[in-house]
């Protein structure tokens, strides 16, 4: 499929991945921006792209934002937060808004489907880890509903004729993220520039790819890949550790802060400590990064500093 030229409805286009793609579309494409703002900001929303307050979990929203001139759906919106305070909230929503949005697919014959999953889907996998991994063991409810969400997408893949492409993202690193390792730890410095704690060990190692890196992967499996369910990882070949980030974000910040450890061998309760996608699929679709891991992660604090710098 071609992306030009096309009506597209972006769910959750106002969180860091989706309002990115929004804005690559709108270019050349004519983009509806859909989110409730429970943790996105209008602000994010490029200019010039038309924008829709609406809740993935009402199917009356998701009725007046997905209709029969719609090309291609990109679901982005989700509960994100894999150590999020109300599991059961996360689990359940995330499902209901998978479901409402290919169900409203189904019933006005829009037949292209882009699926945001996640690397969590994986759990405690061998590294690098193949798509074709099995079996899938997920050990938090985030990625318990990603399988459940993928579930449904290959449903509907395969019976009621929705072409989807499935994403199972590494951890994805930009500008206007709040919330993760990196702005989490530029946050502490600000406050405290002589001392950081950092969750468990430091020695979780995983793989960051830059949103802009991630939104151009995006766009080239919708274009290459054409069979009815397309699963593909995102990611880098080469990996973080949290050590690495502190270490990264207080150069960037000119600090040199004393590491206090919380100890253990992950951040949380269902926090996989060492992930790292196999991206040969991708590659052998014509798709590389253009950053690694570490610059990855160095380029997005970058950013992040500035921002929150300004924000004091």
């Amino acid at each position: 499929m071609q992306l030009s030229e096309q009506r597209v409805v972006v769910t959750g286009a106002a969180g860091l991945v989706g309002s990115h793609l929004a804005a690559e579309l709108a270019a050349d494409n004519d983009v509806l921006a859909v989110d409730n703002l429970s943790k996105g900001t209008r602000e994010r929303v490029p200019d010039g792209v038309e924008f829709v307050e609406a809740d993935m979990c009402d199917a009356e929203d998701v009725a007046e934002v997905i209709t029969g001139d719609v090309d291609i759906v990109f679901h982005f919106a989700a509960y994100t937060d894999t150590n999020y305070g109300e599991p059961r909230v996360l689990f359940e929503e995330n499902g209901e808004m998978t479901y409402n949005v290919l169900e409203r697919m189904d019933e006005v014959g829009v037949d292209k489907l882009a699926f945001t999953s996640s690397s969590t889907v994986y759990g405690e996998a061998p590294m690098p880890t193949p798509e074709d991994y099995a079996p899938l063991e997920p050990i938090s409810i985030y990625g318990a509903s990603k399988l459940a969400d993928e579930g449904l997408v290959s449903t509907y893949a395969h019976s009621y004729g929705i072409q989807s492409w499935m994403y199972r993202f590494a951890n994805i690193v930009g500008p206007k993220q709040r919330g993760n390792v990196v702005p989490d730890f530029i946050e502490k410095l600000l406050a405290d520039p002589e001392t950081l704690t950092i969750l468990g060990n430091g020695r979780q190692e995983k793989s960051y790819l830059h949103v802009e890196d991630c939104v151009d992967a995006m766009v080239h499996v919708v274009e290459h890949a054409d069979d009815d369910l397309n699963v593909y990882n995102l990611g880098t070949r080469t990996t973080t550790s949290v050590n690495t980030i502190a270490d990264i974000v207080a150069d960037e910040m000119g600090l040199d802060p004393d590491y206090e450890y919380t100890g253990g061998d992950r951040g949380w309760t269902g926090d996989v400590p060492k992930m790292r996608l196999s991206i040969e699929k991708l590659s052998a679709l014509g798709w590389e990064p253009s950053l690694s891991s570490d610059e990855s992660v160095r380029k997005a604090a970058r950013g992040l500093i500035e921002e929150l710098r300004a924000a004091q």
